[in-house]
């Protein structure tokens, strides 16, 4: 597997429901991990496997200090469109990989991404829907590239999908959010909203929402 990565894997054989939860800019792949013990004991148990791969720009938010990104920021935040491809061929790679070295349920497969991390998750699960069960997109945005060319489908429509913002996010305005929103209903998806007070981040008040939608579905055990 080429990205560096953490990890919560579950005692027993699986397969389990996972989540593939990627970092924001300036963060590491032990960011989002704290998430996993928090995910279990709302959903069903200790039986959610939790991946969290590392971005593979190394970068130093100051002197000394080592913090990893997906793709570069420019100062006007534009996206460069080939380092964007770079980052989804890295991504959906590690994907392939870890579906064949941990017991990971590919049917029950939920990305989540926090603000530059989300912006991945949207363009993964936007061009491969059929590969999730569920997108979570946290203080981030969808940038027009990755909608571009897009249709609304079958796959994409039935995609469960959850948006968290702080209505005083000072990086990701709030806007921007709510932007990403309308576009996702241009492609047939209806996503489930959560307005929060609070800035760049993931409050308490957040996480419980994100934990209570996710124990409504999309880890549960389909049937046969």
């Amino acid at each position: 597997m080429e990205l560096m990565h953490t990890a919560h894997v579950p005692a027993g054989t699986g397969p389990f429901p996972t989540i593939l939860a990627l970092h924001g800019f300036g963060a590491s792949a032990h960011d989002l991990l704290g998430i996993a013990q928090r995910v279990g004991q709302v959903v069903g148990g200790d039986d959610v496997l939790f991946l969290c791969p590392q971005g593979s720009i190394e970068i130093e938010p100051a002197p000394g200090q080592v913090a990893y990104a997906w793709f570069p920021l420019s100062g006007g935040g534009e996206i460069d469109v080939t380092s964007l491809v770079a980052a989804r061929g890295v991504l959906e790679a590690f994907v392939e990989d870890a579906i064949e070295a941990y017991p990971i349920d590919p049917k029950r497969l939920v990305i989540m991404g926090f603000s530059q991390g989300g912006v991945m998750a949207y363009d993964l699960a936007l061009g491969r829907p059929e590969r999730f069960k569920a997108l979570i997109a946290l203080s981030t945005w969808l940038p027009d590239l990755i909608v571009e060319g897009l249709q609304p489908s079958e796959a994409r429509s039935t995609l469960a999908t959850l948006l968290v913002h702080g209505n005083q996010d000072p990086m990701v305005a709030f806007e921007r959010g709510q932007e990403s929103r309308a576009k996702l209903e241009a492609l047939g998806i209806r996503a489930a909203w959560g307005e929060y007070e609070m800035g760049h981040e993931i409050n308490q008040n957040a996480l419980r929402d994100l934990l209570g939608w996710l124990a409504q579905g999309p880890l549960a055990m389909e049937e046969n």
